[in-house]
């Protein structure tokens, strides 16, 4: 069982014996609360205030901060970071973004941070089997809702989460998460911002949940 809770943006706490957060916000940085989550390691996909300047904040004593590409072990924690870019120019205009994939309490999570284009075959081979996607929709700084919708195909999740839209609070100028809904017939409005998750309600077929902000 995982337990997971939206911070708003693309901060996500995951927990089972130990806690994951995955690119941090302060609050104050993005107009919304702070996250409260005490992280046993912080995954930070890449330095822009949006998504890093919570990392200290989060983390317990003696947690550990990872970045970068390749393959760690944090305790029993396996983690694949896949290098992307933070725009559709090779990384020329924003630089780059960390893909991670986590095996956490016997489901695979993978985590696209600020992902501004399509993956490639190459990295969607990288990231290989996914059960629960975090995916940003809102566009201006990431894919938008068209990019995202190709980006769910190509990496075939379980279960596709939305972040990085605009939400109530927010002060970062993004699109809302209607347009990538749009026309989707496997859309779940969730009733909480946090859910408990087990290899067992993982669906057959691809299923959108949306969680409710705030």
């Amino acid at each position: 069982m995982v337990r997971v809770k939206w911070w708003g943006h693309a901060c996500f706490e995951v927990s089972n014996d130990k806690t994951i957060v995955f690119d941090p916000h302060d609050g104050s940085g993005v107009g919304l609360e702070a996250p409260r989550a005490k992280a046993d390691l912080v995954l930070v996909s890449h330095d822009h205030f949006d998504h890093a300047d919570g990392a200290k904040m989060v983390l317990k004593p003696g947690g550990d901060i990872v970045r970068g590409s390749g393959l760690k072990t944090v305790g029993d924690i396996k983690i694949r970071g896949v290098r992307t870019d933070h725009d559709d120019q090779g990384g020329r205009l924003r630089g780059g973004n960390m893909v991670y994939v986590v095996d956490f309490g016997g489901l695979r999570l993978c985590h696209l941070g600020d992902l501004g284009h399509v993956p490639t075959d190459q990295q969607v081979r990288e990231i290989g089997d996914v059960d629960i996607l975090f995916v940003p929709v809102g566009g201006v700084y990431t894919i938008d809702a068209q990019g995202a919708t190709k980006t769910v195909e190509k990496i075939s999740p379980k279960i596709a989460v939305p972040m990085h839209y605009r939400i109530k609070g927010l002060t970062v100028g993004i699109s809302g998460v209607e347009d990538f809904l749009r026309g989707k017939k496997n859309v779940r409005q969730m009733k909480s911002s946090l859910l408990e998750v087990s290899p067992d309600d993982l669906p057959s077929r691809l299923e959108i949940w949306v969680l409710p902000w705030p």
